[in-house]
Parts: C-alpha cells; structure tokens; sequence
C-alpha cells in the first residue's frame, strides 16, 4: 500500500478492511473518503433511459416512495432509506447484480412537516422528506439515519440491531428545513452531528414547558455494536438564528501529527474534533453566511468550504490548524472565491482543480492552490446533487435526470449528456464499475 497517499491510507484503516476491497465499493455519504471522487477507472459516461428504451442500464428497479438519501453500496449489496406516503421510515437493501429487493425493514414512524412558524420546530423542505440522510456502512453493519432523529444499525439480513432517537436523546430538532446530515463511521463508532437553531428566546412549547428538553447542536459516537453512547459533545458556535442551520455530513483527515482528525462545518465556523475521544482539535470561526448546505472537502494540502448561503468558497491551509483546541488564524485561509459559488452541491477536486455546479446551472473549475477561475459556463437545468469524479471525468447530474459528463482539464469540455426520466435529487454512488442513481421513482444501475 505504500502508493497510497496517507489521508486515503489511514481512511482505508479505518473502516477496518483492504484498499482492493475498498476501491470497488461507495460505503457512504460522497463515497469511500467522502469526497466524491471515485477509485473507479472505467466508468460509463453515455447512458439514457426514456420508458421501455435504455441504454447501458443494467437494471432498473421501482422503489418505495421516496427519499433523497444516496445509496451506499457493498459488494452486491446496494442498501437505501425511503419514508412511504403513509410515514412509514424503511430501510432496504437491493441486489447489485439484478436491483432485485433483498429485503426492506421498517424502522419507525414519522410526519413530514410542511408548514410551521418560523423559529418554532423542524419544518421540511418540500423537496426532501424524513429520509435525506444517507446510510453508511462498513461491509457488516449498515447504519441509518432520519430526519425523526431514528438512529439505527442493521445487520446485512435486515435485522434491526439496535435502535436509539436523537431527538429523544438530545432535545427535538428545530432546523428549519429538515435535518438531512448523514451518519459517518470511525473504527467501532457511528458519528452524527446536529447543527440547529437553538431557539434562544424563541416563544416554543419547549420554552414553556418545564422540564422539556431544548434544542442543541452537538456531534455524539455511538458503539457500532450495541447503540452505547461512546461520547457527546456539545458544539457551540457564534451563529445566530438560521445561520445555525447546517445539513453537512463530516469528512476525515488525517493530520500532521499522524493523528485522526473529524473536519465538521456548519453554523459559520469550521472545525475538527478528535473522533475517538470527541475532544476539539481547532476551529476557524467568522465563517459568515446562511444555512449551510455545502460540505467541506479535503484535497492535498488545505480543506475546501463554502459558506453558506452562496458565500465565498474558501480553500484552507491545514497545515495551519494546529491540534491546540483554540482558535486558527485567519491568515490560514489561503482564498477567497466569491462568484457563482455552490449553494446545494458540495464541490469534487481532482488533479489540482476544484469542480463546482450552482444550483442554477452554472458549472466552475477553479485552480486550487489559488482559487483562481480556470473556466466557467452554463450547464443545463437546475441542481441539488452534489457532483462526483471518476479518472479524468465529472459527473454533474441534475435535478431532472440529466447527468452532463465532463473532461477533467483546464478547458471546459462536455464528454456526454445522459438522459432519464426521473426527478433525481439524490447524489449519485459508484461502485464495482457501475454508477448507482437513485430517482424519485426508480434506482437505476448504469454500465458499459
């Protein structure tokens, strides 16, 4: 293994299994390193479903209605969450090789709330429901997670291993467009985080009530075995109000000083935790923007982050965060990018070039060492998934089933574009030579 960089080296470690195991599967939120760039070297890149007439599909399979969470994938085993009409919150697995449903196992109960005051509770987005988190697993345990707070852990015949509520644990959740951040695992442990307006002075019921339980923001490990609490810790920031709202999913890294480190971002700060203790490593606060969608990416030598809102996107020296528990200097921001900056969809950086897709259609490659534009152009339709890459290709799908490929390189340049008949709001999993799309109606296997 001695090719492989350290970051991936010690990512590979961590889930507890081989780089050649690895490399065929997508076990999480953004896939095996949570930066959305595969290991894959021959993916498809033409492709088109419209009806009875495909092309390089290799199945097509109905599902129950519906989610947004991305599929994790492992080996033949392709596992998803959806949240039924009648509230119903399912996890499934579905075979690989034929998208044949292996089984599906109800794992609770929930509404999907569409309307609320303002500053009150948790209200969803009309565009996603209670099952936007994705599920994560390690090849024995998949894990997954809803916007009810139902945090669980099955094992690979869909036996509910354990079962816990976040909400229940922790206080309700009050984000103001649905809870959606995705579970992530280190080692034995199953991490989530809660990034939330905590209703400071807000006239709630939980306000009035005595005794009732408020909302907080937090990051907490739970034993991937038993469900066991392993640590909680309280994440506090200066954000105020809905700037507190953060639907971001962790990243690893691994640090100068050979340790693990948790990168998180959300309520204008970004910031690193120790994941087998939950101790703060450092934070860089000021951040200022909105809600935070967009998570960040580690690439070489700096993390990319957008602040929320369509803020700047900010690359960071890491080299300048030192595991002090304090503070980091402003100066370790290495750039500023300020126009036509992501609002949705997290960036993908591959050989030296960050790759960004507006929710609008506006496509970016920026030089990462300085965040310089390269180019810029129009793609068509409007996007929620985030973008991936494969070899020297970027995949941008959106959100009507329109999935433009483009080349890698220092000049914009459209390899293919793909067509399905499908709304696809979900990001997209490639695994074992396949790419894994998940619409509202139908998950679609793709192959040469």
């Amino acid at each position: 293994m001695s090719h492989i960089p350290s970051y991936l080296l010690i990512s590979l470690l961590w889930m507890g299994t081989s780089a050649d195991v690895r490399a065929g599967n997508w076990p999480q939120w953004r896939g095996p390193d949570g930066t959305g760039v595969s290991r894959e070297s021959s993916l498809p890149v033409e492709w088109s479903a419209d009806g009875e007439a495909m092309k390089g599909i290799v199945w097509k399979a109905e599902l129950p209605p519906w989610g947004c969470s991305t599929p994790a994938v492992w080996d033949d085993a392709v596992f998803l969450t959806s949240q039924t009409e009648d509230g119903k919150l399912l996890a499934l697995r579905v075979s690989a090789v034929d998208g044949k449903e292996v089984w599906r196992t109800e794992v609770g109960q929930a509404e999907t709330r569409r309307e609320a005051e303002k500053r009150s509770v948790q209200k969803f987005h009309k565009l996603h429901n209670n099952a936007s988190p994705s599920p994560v697993t390690d090849g024995k345990t998949v894990v997954v997670h809803f916007g009810n707070g139902d945090l669980a852990a099955l094992d690979f015949a869909g036996k509910v291993l354990w079962k816990r509520n976040l909400q229940d644990d922790y206080g309700p959740y009050s984000i103001w467009w649905g809870h959606a951040n995705s579970p992530v695992v280190f080692n034995d442990t199953v991490i989530s985080v809660c990034m939330q307006d905590t209703l400071e002075g807000a006239a709630t019921a939980e306000a009035t009530t005595p005794g009732a339980k408020k909302p907080q923001n937090y990051v907490v490990a739970h034993d991937l075995a038993t469900g066991q609490v392993r640590w909680f810790t309280p994440r506090a920031t200066a954000a105020q109000a809905e700037e507190c709202d953060s639907y971001t999913t962790p990243i690893f890294r691994t640090a100068d000083d050979g340790a693990p480190e948790m990168i998180v971002m959300g309520g204008n700060q970004l910031d690193a935790y120790d994941p087998a203790t939950g101790k703060l490593r450092w934070y860089l606060p000021g951040l200022v923007g909105g809600r935070t969608i967009t998570g960040p990416v580690v690439a070489g030598d700096k993390v990319f982050t957008t602040r929320g809102m369509r803020g700047e996107l900010v690359g960071v020296r890491l080299a300048d965060a030192k595991p002090t528990g304090g503070e980091v200097a402003e100066s370790a921001v290495a750039f500023r990018h300020k126009e036509s900056t992501p609002d949705s969809a997290t960036p993908v950086v591959v050989n030296g070039r960050v790759y960004t897709v507006t929710d609008n259609g506006i496509a970016q490659c920026l030089d990462a060492a300085t965040g310089a534009e390269v180019w810029k152009e129009r793609v068509p339709g409007d996007y929620k998934a985030s973008p991936f890459a494969a070899g020297d290709t970027i995949y941008l799908l959106n959100k009507a089933g329109l999935c433009t490929v483009l080349a890698d390189g220092p000049e914009f340049k459209v390899v293919a574009e793909n067509q399905l008949d499908d709304e696809t709001l979900a990001s997209p999993a490639a695994a074992g030579g396949r790419i894994y799309i998940r619409g509202r109606a139908h998950l679609y296997c793709i192959g040469r």
